[in-house]
């Protein structure tokens, strides 16, 4: 693949995969990115997951032809974008190894050495020049290590990005990005929006035509679009008016509820509904819709002096990731003993600028006229914004 005449990508995909980082579904792969810029010197951005270093190092002699490397930029030590660097390094030895000081400290704790004679350490500002490319290094540390840096080419103005902008699946694919772009950035960065608010900032005073990321496509069209939904969800934004709700049930009287509030949602004007059974659906994609729609609904069982554990496991998660600036209603279910809204107001009391939408709805057992009042006022309660 051909960035330009001299930006070239020497990643792969990953086909294999079933689990990315252990615990994210990726059902149509993963790329790990790598770029390459030949000009008078020869600048190559990251490496690849393990499993595919015989493949990079292939695409990467190829693509160099008679020429050697002059320097490895490496912008984050995440594993799946450094492990190849010792057989990179094995293979040019006299390549110098361009990184933040904190990445040279990660690659000692990796490999066993910091490649001493290598080293160029890269700080906010510094510059590199491969001729007609000037380089400038930017630090984005937290998006999403401590030690990342992004590095800016002003010649053909583009921005090699690291993990921001990344998203699951491999570039073989036709599929949505803002889908699988809102789901990664959700579990793996999201916790950091603060971070890439800063990043965003140092972003917005360079002239960008193109963003490189570490995974997903190279983006090169209406850029406004990939820069607002970072801004949104970086700042914790509702990105889409509506409502997810998010359930657990094990006799079926929760769901049942759930059902009846999704429908006098509808009918109160709420313009999108979301549901989620927590223990059958893709937790990631539970978590991607709690940030993107404005209001929430939790709704589970009182089960052992405690929650349900999907949703013990899924309010953990959002608190986790900084979930704010939200409304929640709850619903609650118990035969006796009925805690469990109080349990999850207890759980989230963490986050910031969360509101609590009234009444509550306490089912014991299974619905009856009480409780079924209850969801009615709930539903014209969360959906008063959207009436004209």
């Amino acid at each position: 693949m051909k960035i330009s005449n001299d930006i070239k990508y020497v990643g792969v995909n990953d086909h294999g995969i079933d689990l990315f980082e252990g615990q994210y579904t990726v059902e149509n792969g993963m790329a790990y990115n790598s770029y390459m810029i030949l000009d008078d010197k020869i600048a190559i951005f990251d490496t690849v997951d393990a499993h595919f270093g015989d493949e990079w190092l292939a695409n990467v002699s190829e693509t160099l032809g008679n020429r050697l490397p002059d320097y490895l930029i490496i912008q984050h030590m995440e594993p799946d974008h450094s492990a190849n660097i010792k057989r990179f390094m094995e293979t040019w030895p006299q390549t110098r190894i361009v990184a933040s000081a904190k990445a040279f400290t990660m690659m000692k704790q990796f490999f066993g050495t910091d490649f001493p004679d290598n080293q160029l350490v890269a700080k906010e500002g510094d510059m590199l020049s491969l001729g007609k490319h000037e380089l400038s290094f930017v630090t984005a540390p937290m998006v999403h290590w401590p030690e990342v840096i992004v590095t800016y080419d002003s010649y053909e103005k583009v921005l090699f990005s690291a993990d921001a902008f990344g998203k699951f699946g491999a570039l073989d694919v036709e599929e949505d990005w803002a889908c699988e772009a809102r789901r990664y950035y959700f579990g793996i960065v999201g916790k950091y929006g603060a971070q890439v608010q800063s990043l965003l900032k140092k972003a917005a005073a360079l002239d960008i035509q193109t963003i490189c990321p570490l995974h997903g496509p190279v983006l090169c069209e209406n850029l406004g679009y990939y820069l607002d939904l970072y801004h949104t969800w970086s700042s914790y934004g509702v990105e889409t008016e509506g409502i997810m709700i998010a359930y657990t049930s094990i006799y079926g009287n929760t769901q049942k509820a759930v059902e009846i509030l999704a429908d006098k949602l509808k009918e109160n004007g709420c313009p999108k509904v979301a549901v989620n059974d927590l223990a059958r659906c893709d937790m990631a994609e539970a978590v991607e819709d709690a940030f993107r729609y404005g209001k929430l609904v939790l709704a589970t069982t009182t089960y052992n002096a405690d929650i349900f554990p999907f949703m013990r496991e899924f309010i953990a998660t959002l608190a986790e990731h900084n979930f704010q600036n939200r409304t929640i209603g709850l619903i609650e279910n118990g035969s006796w003993a009925v805690t469990a809204a109080k349990v999850m107001t207890k759980k989230l009391e963490g986050c910031k600028n969360i509101s609590f939408a009234e009444p509550v709805v306490t089912i014991k057992s299974a619905l009856n006229d009480e409780s079924l009042a209850q969801i009615d006022a709930l539903a014209k309660e969360l959906c008063k914004d959207y009436q004209a």
